[in-house]
């Protein structure tokens, strides 16, 4: 297990990350309950594993399962007995947890409400990094970022993060941070996968050029890259892809890359799995990939992943099987920029 330095931060965390939404997920909790439902007794034996592995750095949500899932991460850790300080904790807020028109959102009296509800759960003093998990039109950010500065100043949270936000709003709330000399966005947590390469166009230049670390969710696109789907693969009953659809992949493109890696698998006695994380670790713009799991076996295969470290050939053909069409202004962008950068040396006649 590698350890990368968390954006701009002086922060470690591991290049794997314990998701943690497929914890909770009972009877009455909707489309949770697809996505998994385990319990304290599992909670407590996946996170157990994970920590052995050497991954320090667990990610939550409020959302997930409407606070379940925070509470069995908290009594998870307070079970198997682990320093708080050897954890890098983070959790989210912005969902809807209620009702009322108030339950959700990145207002003040939102942010307010839900840190100490988190805190509550996660039976914790505070929080490592504490996310915007969803893009609040209402609210301005000004307002986002001085309750979440506040928050800093107080010791409850000790990063913030920002996940599902468009680029543009990003550079936004980095530039309010600086005038208004408050914590700023250290992370962007966003969906990457080999089938969905979007964030390359915008967000993955934005957060190279600010320094923020990059948080991958599901890499395995809802688990359709773990090799059960696909030409030639019988589709597992019962999984959360065939109960749970999201997020959206356009097949057409995913198909061959899923083709492509089966290949690069077989090759290697490994799982199609293993080769999609594996693509995404070896992205230098890429800082923690997070995994989730409802079994043992399945966080096992997962985490070795880290053990898989494709050539310079194998990444060549993956990239040009999943790379992106040509996009405007990118397309224009590098045919202007093309004269302006180094040119090899070449003598006069």
């Amino acid at each position: 297990m590698k350890y990368k330095q968390l954006g701009r931060t002086g922060l470690y965390v591991s290049e794997l990350c314990l998701g943690t939404m497929t914890l909770g997920g009972n009877a009455d909790a909707g489309m949770w309950r697809a996505i998994g439902s385990v319990g304290q007794e599992e909670a407590n034996q996946l996170i157990a594993r994970a920590l052995a592995e050497g991954i320090n750095f667990i990610d939550t949500a409020d959302i997930y399962s409407f606070g379940q899932s925070e509470r069995l991460v908290g009594q998870a850790l307070k079970d198997i007995g682990v320093p708080r300080s050897n954890i890098v904790l983070a959790t989210k807020t912005a969902g809807a947890m209620g009702p009322g028109p108030n339950d959700q959102g990145a207002s003040r009296g939102h942010i307010m409400d839900s840190v100490q509800r988190s805190l509550e759960r996660l039976q914790t003093d505070h929080i490592d990094l504490y996310q915007i998990h969803a893009n609040d039109s209402v609210t301005p950010v000004e307002e986002t970022l001085r309750a979440l500065d506040d928050l800093s100043r107080q010791g409850l949270v000790r990063y913030v993060g920002v996940s599902n936000w468009r680029a543009g709003k990003i550079g936004k709330a980095l530039g309010l941070s600086a005038a208004l000399h408050a914590t700023r966005f250290e992370t962007l947590q966003a969906y990457y996968s080999i089938a969905g390469r979007d964030i390359e166009r915008e967000l993955v230049p934005l957060v190279v050029e600010e320094q923020m670390g990059l948080l991958v969710w599901s890499p395995l696109a809802g688990g359709l890259l773990s090799g059960k789907f696909g030409p030639g693969a019988a589709t597992e009953e019962g999984s959360r892809r065939t109960n749970f659809d999201f997020p959206p992949v356009d097949l057409e493109r995913a198909w061959p890359c899923v083709a492509q890696m089966r290949t690069i698998a077989d090759a290697r006695g490994v799982s199609v799995a293993r080769i999609a994380l594996a693509w995404l670790l070896a992205k230098p713009h890429v800082t923690s990939v997070i995994i989730g799991a409802k079994r043992v076996e399945q966080l096992e295969d997962n985490l070795g992943a880290v053990d898989v470290l494709l050539t310079e050939e194998e990444l060549a053909r993956l990239d040009a099987v999943s790379a992106l069409p040509p996009f405007y202004p990118g397309w224009m962008v590098d045919r202007q920029e093309s004269s302006r950068r180094p040119q090899p040396f070449k003598p006069a006649a």
